[in-house]
């Protein structure tokens, strides 16, 4: 790798950015995208019970700027069913919003208002590659990737796919994978809310990595490549990629405004977060 890695670290204090009241108590994985209508637009995993089964809608919240705080507008995604982590990324003049859990689900919208469902479809996807957590970084005019987090041979993992239309999707491999030796084992893979940042030729992947204990609850890793498809596989202290930095965050957005860099932070409310039940945001710079 001959371009120089910099490495990203939180440069100022925690502030609220997003709380619900009236659709949920808290916001967990959530995603943060600039709409036609000039304003940053929020949608996040909530409930009021906290319980993953209940997660059932996304929070939509609305804002003019990250310096202050979001207000909640409504739900998005209301369909009686299973809603985790939204991932959303816009192509012409429409929002794609894709989610979890497993299958892929996809929903288009034009206002970031009303969502229409409609069919996604991922060639060559192994067993349980597209569990939850999608994230979709547009590469080049007409080249997609899409990070999901998932399971390889038991053990925590986040699949890459391709694509020029956000709806057919070709499988690429793992973009990171656990080794025998990786630290943390849950059944469901340790591996959550991937995001991948282009910067000056390099990509660097940002991916909490938890057990969901207290002590690992705001535990993310990045890792840096030269190749947006391929970081590695990960074994903690015991040799494989070593990530370039951790951050106290969990399932983070990165998001430019003005110029500048910002991260998010969020989480169930019975776990340690800066400001319990919100989202939180600081500035991120680079070194």
């Amino acid at each position: 790798m001959n371009r120089k890695i910099k490495v990203p670290y939180i440069s100022g204090e925690w502030k609220i950015l997003f709380e619900p009241q009236l659709n949920g108590n808290y916001v967990n994985d959530h995603s943060i995208v600039s709409g036609p209508d000039g304003k940053w637009h929020l949608y996040g995993i909530t409930s009021f019970d906290g319980k993953p089964a209940s997660e059932r809608y996304f929070v939509h919240a609305v804002g003019e700027s990250l310096d202050a705080p979001f207000r909640e507008v409504g739900r998005s995604i209301d369909r009686g069913t299973l809603a985790w982590a939204p991932g959303v990324i816009k192509k012409d003049e429409n929002y794609f919003m894709f989610y979890g859990p497993s299958p892929t689900s996809l929903a288009v919208s034009f206002d970031m208002y009303e969502w229409f469902g409609t069919n996604v479809v991922l060639n060559g996807e192994p067993l349980m590659s597209a569990h939850r957590d999608h994230f979709v970084l547009q590469i080049s005019e007409n080249e997609y990737l899409m990070y999901v987090a998932g399971v390889h041979n038991k053990k925590g993992a986040v699949s890459c796919f391709s694509s020029s239309d956000l709806q057919n999707w070709n499988f690429e491999g793992f973009a990171l994978t656990s080794g025998d030796d990786a630290p943390l084992k849950p059944a469901w893979g340790a591996m959550e809310s991937p995001f991948v940042v282009e910067k000056d030729g390099l990509f660097y992947l940002f991916v909490t990595y938890t057990d969901c204990s207290d002590k690992t609850y705001n535990n993310t890793l990045v890792f840096c490549s030269c190749d947006p498809k391929r970081f590695g596989e990960y074994n903690g202290i015991k040799g494989g990629t070593e990530p370039i930095t951790v951050l106290p965050a969990h399932a983070p957005e990165i998001i430019t405004e003005d110029g500048k860099h910002y991260i998010t932070t969020c989480g169930w409310r019975t776990k340690p977060t800066p400001h319990t039940g919100a989202v939180s945001v600081a500035p991120l710079e680079w070194k």
